[in-house]
C-alpha cells in the first residue's frame, strides 16, 4: 500500500552517498546498507529506516503503507538521529498519537539516515511483531 499522502508537507532529506549500518533492538539485527541500492520505489521515503527494516525481513508495522498518516512505525532512534532528516512537523503531529513518546522517537516511514554514521533503532515493546508466519 505504498503511495504519497498529498495532504502532508514533503519531507527533505539526502540519501546516502556512503554505505552503513543499522542496528535494530532488541533483537540486535545489524543490516548493512548499501547507497547504491537504495530503492526509491519503497514503503516510507526512500531510504527510511522503515525500507531498511523491511529490506532485511524485520516486519515493523506500518499500517498506513509508509506515508505518514499513522504512528504504527514507531521507533526510537538510540544512535545516530544526527544523521538523520528533521522531522516534519505532519511527523510530529503523527507521533503525538504513540504510545511511549521519547525526544528521540521517529516515525520509521519518515527517518532517512544520510549515511555518515551507524544507526541504532529500538522498536518498542508494543510495536515488536517477533511471531513469524510460514505458509
Amino acid at each position: 500500500m505504498a503511495g504519497t499522502n498529498p495532504y502532508i508537507e514533503k519531507a527533505e532529506f539526502e540519501l546516502p552517498q556512503q554505505n552503513y549500518d543499522v542496528t535494530f533492538m532488541p533483537m540486535q539485527n545489524k543490516v548493512e546498507i548499501f547507497s547504491e541500492k537504495i530503492s526509491t520505489k519503497s514503503e516510507g521515503l526512500p531510504g527510511s529506516i522503515l525500507d531498511a527494516a523491511l529490506a532485511a525481513g524485520i516486519d515493523l508495522d506500518h499500517s498506513c503503507g509508509g506515508v505518514c498518516a499513522c504512528s504504527t512505525c514507531h521507533v526510537i532512534v538510540r544512535q545516530g538521529l544526527e544523521s538523520c532528516n528533521e522531522a516534519t512537523d505532519d511527523e510530529e503531529d503523527m507521533l503525538d498519537l504513540a504510545p511511549g513518546l521519547e525526544p528521540q522517537s521517529r516515525l520509521a516511514c519518515q527517518c532517512v539516515p544520510n549515511g555518515s554514521e551507524n544507526i541504532i533503532v529500538e522498536i518498542p515493546e508494543w510495536n515488536r511483531n517477533l511471531v513469524s508466519e510460514d505458509h
